[in-house]
């Protein structure tokens, strides 16, 4: 049988019965109810507590560390410190994964784990690590990416070299990469543009704010066999980077999936799970461990901070000549920011013949960065997005028909090297100008704003299996963890695809154990991805049907056809056989031919490219700085809503989380380089009474490479966000914010010098 990768492509003439509806998710309940289990909730006989000792100084030397106080106290069973790490050199990605799990030669952040304790309760555990004590040599310390930049700034790796340049130099440095991403002849682009604008933009980092803090069970066994329960969105990738760090074959470790409590990219790298696993094998005893708030803010990643400069023209019929970008990413104690999704997608959604981008990524001593929707793209689109508005107020024309005019279309090659296909980039423009939001009036005393975003979208190595039962009810093994809800929209493709009714089938997600290798559930890859393994098993299934009820009634099998969930004979011809419904095969055939069961094993190409725009009104109150938004919308291309409720429940989310990091979300240290606000008092995410309903608009442009049609939509929607609530305050107030968070203070200094 040939894969659906050979064969598949949507139809749009098929009649769908289940994709497209709105069936009740089957995990709603438990989690309603709270009867789902979330990292937190796993307890084992004989669980110790563990608790983690973190730096209180951005960057120092740890001469020593005395943990025999600690040991002695009553109730510990195991302190672990660097010294319990295996030794890995510096530089290598092991070895930087190991010294963000726990500090090794140095502190690098305010937070970084130094030492850690299990005990046999968790405040006899935290009393213990008031009792260990740490010797440090305080060095200079540097927070901004700008200033880590600078000849004097303090280096926090030694072995540090920055590639790309175009004169290597041997120095240490704290900018890890330089790169160049360009098409066609920049220059000659602006030498043809009527109106040029060039501004500079900044952003904070901020956190992705996850309601479930990371928590885990490790249970180290005699034999060396490790059990890990913990909230991932990575099961497969834990288990080879814990095996990578700890030197335990990758076979040996189990990591078991738990719900998820949010994730949004945060939960892509660990932190307290090798911590706990050691902490198991020298107390031999299984260890939990559950970071606290406070933990959270100060030692996971947050999302990354940028300094950059935007510049484009145009013509005064508005279409875009050049576009130039010079972009500074900070990344944290480490390389690995995703940097480069940037220049690949702060352009894209234009049909630009002439850019030239240069990206920075620049250490300093904050904890490594860790994803977030569309990792290093939002935050950029914010000042593309303004520069554009701005052009078009310049040669007076619409927002949107300036997008409309410079829009990509099937067959443009972008700058990272990918033609597209068919995509719904100009649908959404339309769909967009024709909805009542942006063709009502705005309020008085309000401004309107508009922006697009775009995400790749990804495929990637997925596996999964589907059993079928005797009563014909299916079961499907998924590897990819359920960070939004995907385990609906699975199960209804399977339902589709197989012709039987949704409630028929469950999704279980599996450990590391009982499938092959799955990417990480991030990048929109998830329902694309798992869809197309999930159809294999279907169609591979039906086959097996078909060969079972030719063998039943003594026919060949192109006598048979599968349709709605049964057998039928192919013609008249054939002979008088009731229709045998799956039910009917496996309870015939599984003691003869064993069950009906199908695996799928494939690396997933073809995910089509999201795009979107949002609408946004908003009010600012010139004496404080508030803003407040007023009214939302976004418009979206998702290929084909396969749950449109879920689709839209992502639209919104996405909008959300986007308000939260365009008017308060950040990081703010103090000149000692510790973090002021690590906790939701302080950290200002937004609540109920901030937002306003959101209203949605599906646009559905198949994706032919998908046999439903589906396009990811977990990132698009926070792209345009910050952009377009920018460009509705700068309506507002008259002048354009360039730095996020537009947090009151920032405003009311920019309406200070607008009136001044």
């Amino acid at each position: 049988m040939a894969t659906i990768l050979e064969d598949s492509k949507f139809d749009p003439q098929r009649d769908l019965k289940t994709v497209g509806s709105n069936p009740v998710k089957h995990d709603g309940l438990d989690k309603v109810t709270g009867r789902a289990k979330f990292g937190a909730d796993f307890f084992l006989p004989g669980m110790l507590f563990g608790r983690t000792l973190r730096s209180p100084h951005a960057h120092a030397i740890i001469k020593s560390i005395d943990i025999s106080e600690a040991e002695a106290l009553p109730g510990v069973k195991a302190v672990v410190t660097r010294d319990d790490f295996p030794d890995i050199d510096p530089g290598s990605v092991a070895g930087d994964m190991t010294r963000t799990a726990m500090a090794r030669e140095k502190a690098l952040f305010d937070g970084h784990p130094v030492a850690a304790v299990a005990a046999t309760s968790e405040a006899i555990a935290k009393r213990a690590l008031k009792l260990i004590k740490v010797d440090y040599e305080v060095l200079p310390h540097v927070i901004d990416p700008v200033d880590a930049m600078k000849p004097d700034a303090p280096i926090l790796h030694d072995h540090i070299r920055t590639k790309g340049l175009d004169e290597p130099s041997d120095a240490p440095t704290n900018v890890t990469e330089r790169m160049v991403s360009k098409m066609g002849d920049v220059e000659r682009g602006f030498a043809e543009a009527d109106v040029i604008v060039e501004r500079e933009f900044d952003s904070k980092p901020m956190h992705q704010g996850y309601i479930e803090p990371q928590g885990c069970v490790a249970e180290y066994s005699e034999d060396g066999q490790v059990e890990l329960w913990c909230s991932t969105q990575a099961p497969f990738v834990y288990r080879d980077r814990l095996s990578a760090i700890l030197k335990v074959d990758a076979a040996k470790i189990n990591v078991q999936q738990s719900e998820l409590g949010g994730g949004f990219g945060g939960k892509t790298g660990f932190y307290p799970e090798p911590i706990a696993i050691l902490l198991s094998k020298k107390a031999s005893r299984p260890v939990k461990m559950v970071l606290h708030r406070t933990e959270v803010f100060r030692g996971t990643g947050p999302v990354s901070g940028t300094n950059y400069k935007i510049k484009m023209g145009c013509t005064k019929d508005g279409r875009i000549t050049a576009a130039q970008g010079e972009l500074i990413f900070q990344t944290g104690i480490f390389t690995g920011s995703m940097y480069f999704n940037a220049p690949n997608a702060m352009f894209t959604r234009y049909d630009l013949e002439n850019v030239y981008i240069e990206s920075f990524e620049v250490i300093s001593n904050r904890p490594k960065v860790n994803s977030f929707r569309a990792p290093c793209v939002p935050q950029i689109v914010f000042g593309v997005e303004g520069v554009i508005d701005e052009l078009a107020r310049k040669i007076e024309m619409d927002p949107i028909d300036m997008r409309l005019k410079n829009a990509a279309t099937e067959g443009y090659t972008t700058i990272y090297g990918e033609t597209l296909g068919p995509i719904g980039f100009v649908e959404t423009l339309e769909a967009a100008k024709a909805t009542d939001h942006y063709q009502s009036p705005v309020k008085d005393g309000e401004g309107r704003g508009i922006a697009t975003g775009f995400w790749f979208n990804r495929g990637g190595e997925t596996s999964t299996s589907m059993n079928i039962a005797p009563d014909g009810s299916v079961t499907i093994i998924t590897g990819t963890a359920d960070v939004a809800g995907s385990r609906i929209s699975i199960a209804m493709m399977a339902a589709e695809e197989l012709g039987i009714d949704v409630d028929k089938v469950r999704i279980t997600m599996a450990d590391t154990n009982s499938l092959g290798f799955n990417r990480v559930t991030a990048g929109s890859r998830t329902t694309y991805s798992v869809g197309m393994t999930v159809v294999d098993n279907a169609r591979d299934c039906i086959s097996q049907f078909v060969k079972r009820a030719a063998e039943i009634w003594d026919v060949p099998e192109d006598a048979v056809i599968y349709e709605n969930g049964e057998c039928r004979p192919a013609s008249a011809n054939v002979g008088e056989f009731e229709p045998l419904s799956i039910a009917d095969i496996a309870k015939q055939t599984t003691m003869s031919h064993g069950a009906v069961t199908a695996s799928t094993s494939m690396n997933v190409t073809g995910a089509g490219p999201g795009f979107g725009l949002h609408i946004v009104d908003v009010k600012v109150d010139e004496e404080t700085g508030r803003t407040d938004v007023t009214r939302y919308t976004v418009i979206e291309d998702a290929g084909k809503a396969i749950h449109p409720l879920q689709v839209e429940g992502q639209y919104q989310g996405g909008a959300v989380q986007g308000i939260g990091w365009a008017l308060n979300e950040e990081y703010v240290y103090g000149e000692d380089g510790r973090l002021q606000n690590a906790g939701f008092l302080d950290y200002r995410m937004p609540v109920t009474s901030d937002v306003p309903m959101i209203d949605t608009v599906i646009v559905e442009v198949p994706n032919p490479r998908h046999p439903f049609g589906l396009r990811g939509v977990g990132e698009v929607p926070v792209v345009p966000t910050m952009a377009a609530i920018g460009n509705a305050i700068g309506d507002a107030i008259g002048v354009r914010p360039q730095s996020l968070p537009m947090s009151p203070p920032k405003l009311l200094d920019l309406i200070e010098n607008r009136d001044g």
